[in-house]
């Protein structure tokens, strides 16, 4: 890879050819493509097959769980493409030497970060979009009836998973240990966005915790807004507290080495 980028030329454009290139890996990556992509819509229809979830209950304020469920399965791909997916691949390029031999040629090593977590953050994106679109068509869930809150937070939310991944990233030194780290966040942040437990039915004392979480308030964030209402400042100014802290720890505790 860094045979090819060198080749670019001081007259080319380095990130542009970084992220043409970790596009064509990553799209050779078979099972990053599935989970990011695939899982959390396919997860979506698995359960929505279920009678009882297509029902409306008024303990969920007179909705049904699938209606609950789709924000959740946005959040999961989020979850499967910062937590699972980015950390081992960075982590793997830094304990190859790859970074360290890209300092050589005309692309710094910051420009593979940014195009992984563009590549990431398009793929989780992307899956939101799946899931809606399984949601509406095959179940009848109601589009967001909030568009530019929903986009708000939904932005949010990946830009906070994407610091966190690069977080782990910065923390671990092989991708071993990344991918341990990333998955004991993986099964916290699972949690928090409400995969087993939706935060909307978990009790009070329990639900105000989970929410100063970032998918937590994610979470609630995107209930909001798909019910129609702009998300609570409260859930974006934690969203956007945990991006900025976890940018800033990222950021210094990066090592290209």
């Amino acid at each position: 890879m860094t045979a090819t980028l060198g080749a670019t030329g001081p007259g080319g454009r380095p990130l542009a050819a970084v992220l043409r290139t970790e596009t064509r890996l990553f799209l050779r990556e078979p099972g990053s493509l599935f989970w990011i992509l695939v899982f959390p819509a396919a997860l979506l229809t698995i359960l929505g097959l279920i009678p009882s979830f297509r029902e409306d209950d008024d303990a969920l304020g007179g909705r049904s769980f699938i209606d609950l469920y789709v924000p959740v399965a946005v959040l999961l791909a989020m979850i499967m493409a910062g937590l699972q997916a980015m950390p081992p691949v960075l982590t793997g390029y830094r304990e190859r030497g790859i970074l360290r031999r890209m300092s050589a040629t005309p692309v710094r090593p910051s420009a593979l970060l940014t195009a992984q977590i563009v590549l990431h953050g398009a793929a989780a994106l992307g899956s939101a979009v799946l899931v809606l679109a399984v949601g509406r068509l095959a179940f009848g869930v109601r589009l967001p009836r909030q568009s530019a809150g929903y986009a708000t937070a939904l932005l949010l939310a990946v830009a906070c998973v994407l610091v966190l991944g690069a977080t782990v990233c910065a923390l671990s030194r092989t991708s071993k240990v990344a991918a341990a780290a990333g998955s004991v966040a993986y099964l916290v942040m699972m949690f928090t966005a409400g995969v087993w437990v939706p935060v909307q039915t978990m009790p009070d004392l329990l639900r105000r915790i989970v929410e100063f979480t970032p998918f937590g308030a994610a979470s609630q964030a995107l209930d909001q807004a798909a019910l129609g209402d702009w998300p609570g400042w409260t859930h974006l100014g934690v969203m956007v507290v945990w991006t900025a802290v976890l940018g800033a720890a990222s950021t210094r505790l990066f090592r290209w080495e």
